[in-house]
Order: C-alpha cells, then structure tokens, then sequence
C-alpha cells in the first residue's frame, strides 16, 4: 500500500527511551485500522491460564521493552516502515472477571480491524487468544494454515470442564473448521504429559509435530524451507508461545518447561515465514511478574518486530 506520509518509530535521541508514551516501538498510537497496512494489538488476558498467572500485564511490558527496537533490521535487512503503515490501537477491554465475554469481546473486536486491509500482530495474554482471533481471521480470510510455536499441542479437549482456556485453543479450532487441512505444523512441543499419546491428537488431525527434540543443536532454517513449502500461497497465521523458547531465555512465563528452543532458533522460526502470505501472528504467554529481568518481555518485543519483518510488501535494503 503506498502512503504520502508513513508513521515512524520516535527515535532516541527525539525523545529519550525511558520518556515518552509506552506504544509499541513508540509507535504512533491509533483509534482505527483504517489506512493501516500493519497493527500491534494489545490483549491484556490472563483468566485462562492454568498455573502461574500474570500475561494480563504482558501487552504494557512488552511494550516498555521495546522502547529498544530500532526501526531497521539489521540481520534481515528489513525495513518496514519504509513501506507499510504501522501503527499501535491499544488494547482490547477484555473482562477480567468473565473468560467467555473476553472471548467475545477480541472476536468483535478483531472483526471491526479485519473489516480494514490490515495485518493485526497480537501482543498477549494468554493462549486462549488466539482462538477468537482465529475465529475472526478466518470469518475474513476462511481456514487458515497455521505456524505454531509452543511448548505444548494446546489441543485439550476441556480443563476443569471447561471447552475454552489457554490449553484448548488449537482443539475447538480445528473442530470449528478454522484451520486448512495438511496447513498446520507445530513446533517445540515438550516436556512431561499425562499419557503416551498426548501429541497423537494432532498427528491424527493432520498436522506437523516437530518435538523440541528435533530442533536441538541444529539451524532451523531447513526445517522452515520446508514449512515454506507446506503452507504455500495460502493465508498462514503465526501464533508463537513465549515458553516454546527455554525457560533459560524466557524464564518469565505461566507454564515453563525445560529443554525449549533457543533465541537464535526462535528468530529462524519467524525469519523464515517470510515469503509466506501472512494475514496475523501474535505472541502470547508473557508473565512479567516472573520475568524479573525484562528479558522475556524484551524477547517478545523481538519476535514481534521480526514478525512485522517477515509480512508481505516489506522491502530489504
């Protein structure tokens, strides 16, 4: 999309890093997606979580960490504000007392972006978002491929006898029919289960289960070649959990596990949905109360600019 004036990052030395508004890359904040090629939208949710909570804070902190970013990418080349339009819409009111009316209110709210041509990146919360974002997305876009980065499938069939928490997303989203069949890789899965067969759902289904496993001490560039070509010209969604990078780099999250991907590993991943028809990603999963450093935070912040690097009319200088 091409735009007289394109909104810019404020710079350091216009406004010091510790001053200022906390938008995403101190962006420009927004009231509409109007006009927008790209929007950082915050979900602020953490009622469907099932261990430690506090995602509700991760949308303010993540942006507070990327006071950081710079608005060139200097391993990719990518520059996207010399061509897209970007700017911060806030947070979505989500109800901190009712998981199935915050689900409601992101679906009608992500409805009133993607009327708009606008690509939404979802700053987290917990997992549980990105079932009404896929629910929207798909309403505009029909079923979706989908890259999912996590430590866990996320493919309960109920918790506590709910159908709707952090770990039933990808479930109720493919029986709503949400996500393209043989479109569907999912990526870091780990850790302890409570049956043999716990990942088997989605194999069944027919996704793409890369375990952890798989990824140690390797480059994950071929393996995104090949997802690549997996999800071809279709919509592809990004949906990446910050515990399916190692509590070692990402200590600050509800449901750690051990053993996950590295940082390096975690850029491969969304540096190489580049080329891919993205139509939305978030990042979910952020605990700042367990993230006493910033690191966590500042690793999301990351992922998120590398994710509005990879989106389609980016150019590379």
């Amino acid at each position: 999309m091409s735009h007289h004036t394109l909104n810019q990052p404020l710079g350091g030395n216009a406004m010091p890093r510790f001053g200022g508004i906390a938008t995403m890359m101190r962006l420009p904040a927004a009231d509409s997606a109007a006009g927008l090629d790209a929007a950082f939208v915050g979900l602020p949710l953490d009622i469907g979580t099932s261990n430690r909570s506090g995602t509700r804070f991760g949308p303010r902190e993540i942006r507070n960490e990327s006071v950081l970013l710079r608005p060139y990418n200097m391993g990719t080349g990518a520059a996207p504000f010399d061509t897209l339009q970007v700017a911060d819409l806030g947070d979505i009111a989500t109800n901190p007392y009712n998981l199935a009316d915050s689900v409601a209110r992101i679906e009608t709210a992500y409805r009133d972006i993607l009327r708009h041509d606008v690509i939404p990146l979802g700053i987290g919360g917990d997992h549980t978002v990105t079932l009404p974002i896929l629910r929207a997305i798909a309403a505009k876009h029909g079923p979706v491929g989908l890259i999912h980065v996590d430590a866990h499938a996320d493919i309960n069939d109920e918790m506590f006898g709910e159908k709707i928490a952090h770990g039933t997303t990808f479930r109720r989203a493919q029986e709503e029919g949400l996500l393209a069949t043989g479109r569907v890789v999912q990526i870091g899965l780990r850790g302890s289960g409570y049956a043999a067969e716990d990942f088997d759902w989605s194999r069944q289904q027919g996704f793409r289960v890369v375990p952890a496993e798989a990824c140690w001490h390797r480059s994950l560039q071929a393996l995104m070649a090949e997802v690549r070509e997996q999800m071809g010209d279709g919509p592809v969604y990004l949906s990446f959990d910050i515990d399916g990078i190692d509590p070692a780099f990402a200590p600050g999250t509800g449901t750690p596990e051990v053993a996950g991907l590295t940082a390096p590993q975690a850029l491969e991943v969304v540096r190489g949905c580049r080329g891919l028809n993205l139509v939305g990603a978030d990042l979910v999963e952020v605990s700042p109360p367990y993230d006493t450093s910033g690191n966590t935070a500042l690793l999301g912040a990351n992922l998120l600019f590398e994710m509005l690097c990879a989106l389609p009319g980016v150019i590379t200088r």
